[in-house]
């Protein structure tokens, strides 16, 4: 069997959780089958059975425009750009709306089944707006037309599948709910602490942390204005880069500002640490805090689990299959504006956050309770090999459908 698998984001340009999920289960599916990755950024590897080919949207799009509907106008010219010389692909599966058209357009041009997988849908992100103008209309058309015409749809979790059921007429047989997970290996926790030296880090205080991107979707401006409740002695460390527009850059710049006015014990890491760094700062956080207000999944629990972390997280979308409220961490109610996708009573949520974080941060005995039990839930749950042998079974469903459905 040989699988194609087209992705926006693939070593070493990673900047998101679906990165992290094709990055470690095309790894795991290459120990059992043939695997061509088709991604963003020039780059050409043969590595056993792992084949990887990335390529850049057409320069014409790229150098022509300098509207926000320029990423949509990229993705698509690079959909096309991938589906013109596939060569013996059984299967066909895409990560996330950048590449959805190529899978789409693959099943038409080379009659094979098509796999999508849905890390985030398009009509649950009003806010993609500000990033994409109006290029948003066309990646929510771009995931509608895929999702639509896919034979298989895998939820990362059984939220995500109600959510795709919500906003799609899709066939609930064919959507699969196969979890995301984690290197069990690579993601344990460490003693070493040259990470935290670094960014001035004090190991002698107890700290919350926060690793993700700079966007609405995970929520770290709500939880830096849950620190003015937090007590004055509170060491936060954000590391928070990769902002999805200048704006919410410079709104969260305001915001962790005004917040040190309360606490100057905030330390902000400006980019996108290395996954040694953020092993480290894992594996020696007091708490570590997700307060995403849209999350399918929500890997970056999973590596604070297995690091030994107790989580304070949103409860929302796959958030809640991950952190189990009183046994790995807490959960903080969230209540969703149906109009804005943002917590209905932002104050009140952070404060809830706030709440949470101080409990665990003076209860040390609780946070070493909580992290133990997160990371034997990891260890029975989200290993990747379980994962790659679920989705290997899905591809052989779907290549045998079809053979027979030829007869």
């Amino acid at each position: 069997m040989r699988a194609g698998i087209f992705t926006r984001e693939y070593p070493p340009h990673v900047y998101g959780g679906a990165g992290v999920h094709v990055d470690y289960l095309s790894r795991e599916l290459a120990k059992k089958i043939e695997v061509d990755i088709y991604c963003w950024g020039e780059q050409h590897s043969d590595e056993s059975s792992l084949h990887v080919r990335g390529e850049q949207p057409w320069a014409e799009i790229t150098e022509g425009t300098e509207g926000k509907f320029k990423g949509a106008l990229e993705a698509f010219s690079l959909n096309l750009t991938q589906v013109k010389a596939l060569s013996g692909i059984d299967i066909a599966h895409t990560h996330t709306w950048y590449v959805s058209m190529a899978g789409f357009l693959a099943k038409k041009l080379y009659n094979i089944p098509f796999v999508l997988t849905t890390h985030s849908l398009e009509p649950l992100r009003a806010w993609k707006a500000e990033q994409l103008g109006t290029g948003y209309a066309m990646s929510s058309w771009m995931e509608r037309t895929a999702i639509l015409d896919a034979d298989a749809v895998i939820a990362v979790s059984n939220g995500t599948k109600e959510d795709i059921l919500r906003a799609y007429p899709v066939d609930p047989a064919r959507i699969h709910v196969i979890y995301n997970g984690i290197d069990l290996a690579e993601y344990q926790k460490t003693s070493d602490q040259t990470a935290l030296a670094t960014y001035g880090v004090d190991p002698a205080v107890p700290y919350v942390l926060f690793v993700g991107r700079i966007t609405r979707q995970k929520g770290v401006t709500h939880l830096v204005d849950a620190i003015r409740y937090m007590p004055p002695e509170t060491q936060v460390v954000l590391c928070a880069g990769a902002p999805d527009t200048p704006e919410i850059a410079a709104e969260l710049r305001q915001k962790v500002d005004a917040a040190r006015q309360h606490n100057p014990r905030i330390i902000w890491i400006e980019k996108m640490i290395s996954k040694p760094e953020a092993i480290q700062l894992y594996s020696n956080a007091r708490v570590f805090c997700c307060p995403s207000v849209y999350e399918p999944f929500g890997i970056i629990n999973l590596e604070a689990m297995a690091c030994g972390a107790p989580v304070v997280a949103s409860a929302t979308g796959g958030i809640k299959e991950v952190v189990v409220d009183g046994e790995t961490g807490y959960l903080v109610p969230f209540e969703q504006d149906p109009v804005t996708s943002f917590p209905s009573d932002p104050d009140r949520f952070a404060r809830d956050l706030a709440a949470k974080v101080t409990a665990l941060l003076g209860d040390p005995q609780k946070c070493r309770q909580f992290g133990a039990a997160g990371r034997l839930r990891v260890e029975q749950t989200f290993s990747w090999t379980a994962i790659a042998n679920q989705t290997i079974a899905l591809y052989r469903q779907l290549i045998d459908q079809q053979k027979a459905a030829a007869k």
